[in-house]
């Protein structure tokens, strides 16, 4: 194992949650996701084969772990990692567990230099619309990770998923630069990371009892919302009958294909906000 893994320099517990927390779902016969405080993480899989689709929240490995063992024994690993994006919510106990499990980590090349401590996201933006959350979004980190040993490596520019041959990743920037969801056409399950999600992320109260409604990325940590909003379009056209969020409840059916046709015909005046430092001085993209 590298010993060079390194957490952000910024990484730190964050003392947030949601009535969902500590508990999980099986959505299809292979398909778990488990709610790590407030953002989500998926297990894709079986005893024999399994795939860990991000790495929760800072300081709980013990947690995803313990998860782990429970779900399919002392020993378990999955065979890979696929990570979403890089934003602290998805890989803040990423090197614990690498720590453990020693196996390899795939993401699209564009988000590297936020995986390999070369570069910062953005600060998050407190002076974006929104609620309670936005505006002490500055607590969040946003210093780089660094796994750049030989765990880390670049997603098959064919769509392929590695360990995953029914599932192929679907290219959605505008949250972070490289961050992908994953589409199982047979079952048209979607784990759709933070382009799509189904709470409004910003709000305190919303994000706590996890009040279920079709939302655009978090508002306080996008930053190119043309490229949000065309990443929206192209998960909607997928026609996905399941959807496993980065943050909030899984969604499925009339319910879910209603809120994504909304999400797209009104991904201005529902996602955009009308201020921010990411909105303030540009125009807002074309419907």
């Amino acid at each position: 194992m590298d010993s060079n893994l390194k957490q952000s320099d910024d990484n730190k517990f964050i003392p947030m949650t949601s009535i969902s927390s500590g508990k999980g779902w099986q959505v299809r016969p292979d398909v778990y996701y488990y709610t790590n405080q407030i953002v989500n993480f998926v297990i894709i899989g079986s005893r024999e084969h399994w795939v860990l689709v991000d790495a929760g929240m800072p300081k709980c490995a013990d947690e995803i772990l313990d998860l782990a063992r429970s779900l399919f024994g002392e020993g378990a690993r999955p065979k890979a990692i696929i990570l979403t994006h890089g934003h602290f919510d998805h890989v803040g106990s990423l090197v614990g567990l690498l720590e453990a499990w020693d196996v390899p980590v795939y993401a699209h090349l564009y988000e590297f230099p936020f995986l390999t401590g070369k570069q910062a996201y953005p600060e998050p933006d407190t002076t974006v619309e929104g609620g309670m959350l936005a505006k002490i979004s500055s607590i969040y980190p946003h210093e780089p990770i660094n796994i750049s040993g030989a765990n880390l490596q670049v997603l098959p520019e064919d769509g392929t998923v590695p360990e995953l041959p029914d599932w192929h990743w679907v290219f959605t920037p505008g949250h972070s630069p490289g961050q992908i969801a994953l589409f199982r056409e047979k079952d048209r399950t979607l784990i759709s990371a933070d382009a799509v999600i189904t709470v409004k992320q910003d709000s305190f109260y919303k994000v706590l009892m996890q009040t279920q409604e079709i939302q655009g990325p978090p508002r306080y940590l996008t930053t190119d919302w043309t490229a949000a909003w065309e990443s929206v379009k192209k998960l909607a056209a997928l026609n996905p009958d399941l959807i496993i969020p980065g943050h909030g409840k899984y969604m499925a059916g009339e319910e879910l294909r209603q809120g994504l046709q909304k999400l797209v015909q009104e991904f201005d005046t529902i996602a955009i906000p009308k201020h921010g430092k990411f909105v303030d001085g540009h125009e807002k993209p074309a419907s």
